[in-house]
């Protein structure tokens, strides 16, 4: 049986939520590898909507195992939040639901002040459009061998280690930025606190999916951004502070890279950018407003307005390239109705040089300018369709043409926020 990882191709905000949804009724467990709390998914069923952040999407399906991974870093007490929210709309969650890597660092109070006093010295040009709630700093003091993880509350001995260990970097870094220094009781007091509410969840995650794989399992790596906010591959340093990309599933998780069967990459078929950054295809006139409007593009933690622009397959066959991605879900299609013409592009303009790929350098980012290929858009509403004959024929063209440009096809094509309106052209799980 095929194990599926899901990874957003563009900036984030393509639909995963509701892809993974609905790949989450196949699946046996939904390990989510990577990320933190900053980033949303939102999922409608039934016509109830659900808005998750840390949890795994899995959560809302009766008879899942959820798994958040050693990839993530975890806000216990926006965990405990969540949780208990999810709850009240009539979800059980479980320590036979819901398990937690014991190697999973934590996101404390210090990792979002400093994420914010970052942002505010910040000069203009420079600010990266973090959400202020920690993941960076949090990353910082994983690969910095300082992090507080879910294991060490288990023992006061290691946890205060631990909380000492990470002050001797922290208070020094505070002084510097005019922050008063950490009241180190009080970060140990609410760490002994919130300990007994996580450890019921923690388990040898690693051991735990090796496991369920033996006895055939499917299993769905679900990643929380884009893969254009990879740390290495993408529009660096405008990005977020781990890998996003494919290949972050099996580290994520702790399960070997001959565990993934298939790739799905989501893709929304127009782009858009929350944040800070180059973004070549952007527009900032009326179509802009338009697909905005009515793609409804407003963040689900931050409620921030996404910038808006026409689909950029150079960005898409070069997220595909780098996750390997072997099918495509193409969701918002509906957003396009009514588009007299629609505008994809195919290429950069470099100082009179054509790129088919966007380049590393942030100046040369900034110098990139779209080369567009036109194509006549639609009337007819697209909106609930769950069959290629319920599409105009002008739809149906330009996703085939979006296929030839990303080198990739479309396995599932999204119609609309709800997880039904979905079509199905190759089942991930039955590669």
């Amino acid at each position: 049986m095929a194990n599926v990882v899901v990874v957003g191709a563009q900036w984030g905000d393509e639909g995963k939520g509701k892809i993974v949804d609905w790949l989450s009724e196949r699946a046996d467990v939904i390990a989510r590898f990577q990320g933190g709390h900053n980033a949303g998914h939102t999922l409608v069923i039934d016509g109830k909507v659900y808005k998750l952040n840390a949890l795994p999407s899995g959560v809302v399906r009766g008879g899942k195992l959820s798994i958040i991974g050693n990839g993530v870093v975890l806000d216990p007490w926006h965990l405990v939040g969540e949780i208990a929210s999810i709850r009240q709309q009539g979800v059980d969650i479980t320590p036979e639901t819901l398990m937690i890597a014991e190697n999973t660092p934590l996101i404390l109070p210090i990792h979002g002040e400093l994420d914010r006093a970052r942002e505010e010295a910040a000069s203009a040009g420079t600010k990266i459009g973090t959400t202020g709630r920690g993941i960076g700093p949090a990353y910082e003091d994983k690969v910095g061998r300082r992090s507080v993880r879910v294991a060490d509350l288990a023992d006061d001995a290691t946890l205060v280690a631990s909380v000492d260990r990470a002050l001797q970097h922290h208070n020094p870094l505070r002084r510097g930025l005019g922050i008063a220094e950490v009241d180190r009781d009080a970060l140990l007091a609410g760490l002994r606190a919130i300990a007994p509410e996580i450890l019921p969840y923690a388990a040898p995650v690693w051991k735990v999916l090796n496991d369920k794989r033996k006895a055939g399992k499917r299993i769905l790596f679900e990643g929380a951004q884009g893969a254009l906010l990879d740390i290495d591959f993408g529009t660096y340093p405008f990005v977020t502070s781990s890998n996003v990309i494919a290949g972050q599933a099996a580290t994520g998780v702790g399960i070997g890279p001959t565990a993934i069967d298939y790739v799905l990459g989501i893709v929304k078929a127009y782009t858009t950018r929350v944040g800070e950054g180059p973004f070549p295809t952007e527009l900032l006139d009326g179509d802009g407003q338009r697909l905005g409007e009515r793609g409804r593009e407003f963040g689900t933690v931050t409620g921030r307005k996404r910038r808006c622009g026409w689909f950029d397959a150079c960005l898409v066959r070069q997220t595909c390239a780098t996750s390997g991605v072997k099918g495509i879900a193409l969701t918002k299609l509906d957003v396009l109705d009514g588009f007299e013409t629609l505008k994809i592009c195919v290429a950069y303009d470099l100082d009179g040089q054509r790129l088919d790929y966007l380049p590393t350098a942030a100046d040369q980012q900034a110098r990139c300018t779209p080369i567009y290929e036109e194509m006549p858009g639609w009337a007819a509403s697209t909106e609930g369709a769950r069959s290629w004959a319920d599409l105009p024929g002008e739809a149906v063209k330009y996703v085939r043409r979006i296929e030839e440009l990303i080198e990739c096809p479309v396995a599932l094509l999204s119609t609309s926020p709800e997880r039904d309106d979905t079509i199905l052209v190759t089942d991930p799980f039955a590669d």
